[in-house]
């Protein structure tokens, strides 16, 4: 799996480590232990993203150390967490950044695409080695299992960072996607110095509220729409609140997980729209359908938990994901019985 990419990174020795413009606690926390890990090695290494990290995510220790500035001196670049050329679009646009992908060496660690049968989410359109596991519950997992292979040392704050990201990506060790190989990890990175305890008590502490944001949830409550006979819950974010409270708590972190227990519900998005006519969704989902849904807009993520980015109007996209919903979810339940009738 790393026969090609290992060569790459052995060789590089300034490497910038770039994150999708949706980042969360997998993509940072990846981008901590690669730096840390390549250190480790001697090397230079840079964590780059073309937006501001969230607050929500500043619980992690050195999500500081992440820029805005690409370091046109690297000489490899270790995109973590995505393969979507959507996902870095603002990169992309940065003048310079493009052609320096062109140039130089790039590898893509990623763990998206699930199940076997799925098609690798990569259109990246510059030459890049693409380490892809699909069983893998988080990039931290495949990032431990690179470590090993080149014989790397893990560090106690990189065992941290690689505990922080796998507990994110599978919501503390509760997805199916956690399996006995990712609990084999979790228990050998603790052993290595991460102490789960300590890193729940930060991000907790960290995710206390202020009054006036427990009061903008209520509203967020109010304003759940609900589709395809309460299958379908959405909330709509604008500007406006995205300008007011996202610096502070990200208005889509407050809600998605209500939505996604109220007991009809089987899929749950939060929609933001943007003053140049860009839209995202939030996906969250209580059967494996987020990654198809989102793609039919060009995104990705996980079965449970995935993303997108548009350009069009709040109605066309509300109609064309009630759609898009409609038909994954009866594509689930198709499969299912046919499952059922061969067994």
């Amino acid at each position: 799996m790393f026969d090609k990419a290992l060569p790459l990174i052995t060789a590089a020795k300034r490497i910038v480590i770039i994150q999708g413009e949706n980042p969360d606690g997998d993509s940072l926390a990846s981008s901590l232990a690669l730096e840390e890990i390549l250190s480790e090695q001697g090397k230079t290494v840079t964590m780059y993203c073309a937006i501001d990290m969230p607050k929500y995510l500043r619980f992690l220790k050195g999500w500081d150390r992440v820029t805005n500035y690409f370091p046109f001196d690297a000489d490899l670049a270790i995109i973590v967490d995505t393969a979507a050329e959507a996902l870095i679009e603002k990169a992309l646009q940065t003048r310079g950044v493009r052609q320096f992908l062109e140039a130089h060496p790039v590898v893509v660690l990623d763990h998206h695409g699930e199940q076997d049968e799925e098609e690798p989410q990569n259109d990246l359109s510059f030459d890049h080695e693409f380490v892809l596991s699909p069983t893998a519950a988080a990039t931290g997992e495949l990032i431990y299992n690179l470590a090993q292979a080149a014989n790397w040392e893990i560090t106690p704050a990189a065992a941290s960072a690689l505990y922080s990201s796998i507990a994110s990506d599978t919501l503390g060790l509760t997805t199916e996607s956690a399996g006995i190989d990712t609990y084999r990890v979790v228990a050998e990175v603790v052993a290595q110095g991460a102490k789960p305890f300590e890193i729940e008590s930060a991000r907790r502490e960290f995710m206390k509220k202020p009054a006036d944001i427990l009061t903008y949830k209520g509203e967020l409550i109010e304003r759940i729409e609900y589709s395809l006979e309460g299958l379908l819950a959405t909330v709509h974010i604008p500007w406006e609140d995205i300008q007011e409270y996202s610096d502070r708590y990200n208005p889509s972190v407050l809600v998605l997980d209500e939505m996604r227990l109220v007991d009809t519900v089987e899929v749950a998005c939060a929609i933001k729209t943007y003053p140049d006519g860009k839209v995202t969704g939030k996906l969250r989902c209580n059967l494996p359908v987020a990654s198809q849904i989102a793609g039919y807009f060009g995104g990705g993520g996980h079965n449970y938990a995935a993303g997108f980015k548009v350009h069009e109007q709040y109605e066309t996209i509300m109609q064309e994901l009630v759609a898009a919903t409609d038909k994954a979810l009866k594509d689930y339940h198709a499969t299912q019985t046919s499952q059922h009738t061969i067994a």
